[in-house]
């Protein structure tokens, strides 16, 4: 267990830190950022595209990884559900001949429970998930990009399927083609998430290592948000998903390659392209730096202990104070 978190107290330094994030990936580096500043500077946006109904539940995947892995009680073999979970749920489910495809623990499901009770009796998605946070003892705000619905669809050769049919139901298998998100168009950024942006205190904006087709779009899709982003004038870093043309975890490198791409950070660097102002490069890929066409800070990306989440959040802190340096000598040069 590391020593190092809430580096940024003191009273001089009262910046504001967004993280947009998704997945497991994500939730690791939203850990880090959670060691390292206060939990009133640090706001999570997190992404909901993979919501959806099961069981007569609501099911918010990506909120309840990142609630738990923040929470320090997210399993540590699977990356996603409780630690010391316990399954006779399912296993009664199963003798009843009920649907077992997706896996809800017991402890797991008391939270789903709790959530669609909430949602049901007329709260917000945010107002729940804050509750839920703070139930759990989660400092720093996590927010979900929408209060709305917003679903993930995966196009395949075999046809659309939901996201969770394609991820959990399929394991990934079909071919990809398109990725569209369902209901955007009529949605609004969660109210937090704009505030957030607006602060006056914000430093900088930090993309985790998500998958940026499947966690970080269904965000960006939500009118607003990525006007609202560029609009807040402070750097913006996305911190690669991929090392060494392959995917730390899940099915980026896969669906990059159906979708006609190259498995590289050349490729993530263009996705983001009028987006971001820095690339947290993984020291692996340090040869492909000159080729960013961004500014980039070499880190080690690869985070197999907190040890490791904090480093990188350091860097990507630093990245940004450093890219906000940069654009205040050049504005004072200018002048």
């Amino acid at each position: 267990m590391s020593a190092r978190r809430n580096t940024d107290t003191t009273s001089h330094d009262r910046a504001t830190w967004i993280a947009l994030t998704g997945g497991i990936g994500g939730a690791k580096l939203a850990l880090g950022l959670a060691r390292v500043l206060a939990p009133d500077r640090l706001t999570i946006v997190v992404n909901t595209g993979d919501d959806f109904e099961h069981l007569g539940l609501h099911i918010s995947p990506d909120i309840d990884t990142t609630l738990y892995t923040l929470a320090g009680i997210a399993n540590p073999e699977l990356g996603w559900g409780r630690a010391d979970e316990t399954w006779s749920f399912m296993a009664a489910l199963e003798r009843l001949g009920g649907p077992t495809w997706f896996k809800l623990g017991d402890r797991d499901l008391a939270l789903h429970i709790e959530r669609t009770r909430r949602l049901k009796a007329g709260a917000t998605l945010s107002a729940v998930t804050a509750h839920l946070a703070e139930s759990l003892g989660v400092g720093p705000r996590v927010l979900p990009m929408s209060d709305d619905a917003v679903r993930t669809v995966v196009e395949t050769v075999e046809g659309p399927l939901a996201f969770q049919d394609y991820f959990v139901g399929r394991k990934c298998a079909p071919t990809v083609t398109a990725i569209r998100f369902a209901g955007a168009d009529e949605t609004r950024p969660a109210p937090g998430a704009l505030a957030a942006l607006a602060e006056p205190g914000l430093a900088g904006v930090i993309l985790c290592p998500s998958n940026p087709w499947l966690s970080v779009d269904p965000i960006l899709a939500v009118p607003g948000l990525r006007d609202a982003l560029r609009a807040s004038g402070v750097p913006i870093v996305a911190v690669t998903p991929i090392i060494g043309g392959k995917a730390v975890k899940g099915p980026t490198a896969k669906i990059m390659a159906e979708l006609g791409l190259d498995v590289s950070v050349l490729s993530i660097v263009a996705h983001y392209r009028g987006l971001i102002d820095g690339f947290v490069l993984d020291a692996e890929d340090r040869a492909l730096e000159s080729r960013i066409g961004r500014p980039v800070r070499v880190a080690h990306t690869r985070m197999r202990s907190l040890d490791d989440r904090i480093a990188l959040a350091e860097e990507s802190i630093a990245f940004c104070r450093a890219l906000r340096r940069r654009r205040a000598q050049i504005d004072e040069s200018a002048a």
